[in-house]
C-alpha cells in the first residue's frame, strides 16, 4: 500500500481523527473518549463524541497559536512538524494538568485529554481564557525525549 493509499483509506475509516493523536500514541496522553485502530500496521486513534473532538480542537488551535512566538514559527495555519506538534500536543496538556493539579507534578502523562479540558472549562469558562502563558512554559521545556550522554 503506498502512502496516497494509505491516507485515503486512513481518512474514510477515521473520520473524526483525533487531533492529540501524536500524544496519544507516543503513550504522553490518554483520552477516555479514544477509538483505537491499526491499519496497514500503524496505530491510529479518532475521537468518539463529535463535541469533546470540538473543544479539543479549539483548545489545541488556541495553543498552537500562543505557542507560535516560542516554537519560532511565524505563521500556523495547521498542524506543525512532527518534534514541534508532540511539543505542543503533550507539552501544552502536561502543563494545563500541573497548573490544574499541582499534586501531580512531576507526571510523565496525561490520565485523561477530555477530562482535563472539561475541568479547565469548568474553571475557565471559555477555551480561550485559560492560563496559555503557563501552559506555553510547559510546551518550551517539553522533551520528547530525553537527551544522550556523551
Amino acid at each position: 500500500m503506498d502512502e496516497d493509499q494509505f491516507r485515503a483509506v486512513y481518512r474514510e475509516i477515521n473520520a473524526k481523527r483525533c487531533v492529540f493523536e501524536k500524544a496519544i500514541n507516543n503513550r504522553r496522553c490518554d483520552c477516555s473518549r479514544q477509538e483505537r485502530f491499526l491499519l496497514a500496521t500503524r496505530e491510529g486513534v479518532g475521537c468518539r463524541v463529535e463535541t469533546s473532538l470540538a473543544n479539543c480542537t479549539a483548545f489545541l488551535n488556541t495553543l498552537r497559536e500562543k505557542s507560535r512566538f516560542a516554537l519560532h514559527e511565524t505563521f500556523i495555519d495547521g498542524p506543525l512538524p512532527h518534534n514541534k506538534e508532540l511539543k505542543v500536543q503533550a507539552g501544552g496538556t502536561l502543563a494545563l494538568q500541573l497548573h490544574l493539579f499541582p499534586a501531580l507534578a512531576g507526571a510523565k502523562a496525561v490520565q485523561d485529554i477530555y477530562d482535563l479540558v472539561n475541568i479547565g472549562l469548568s474553571k475557565y469558562v471559555n477555551i480561550a481564557d485559560f492560563p496559555y502563558g503557563e501552559l506555553v512554559k510547559g510546551v518550551v521545556h517539553y522533551e520528547s525525549r530525553p537527551k544522550r550522554g556523551k
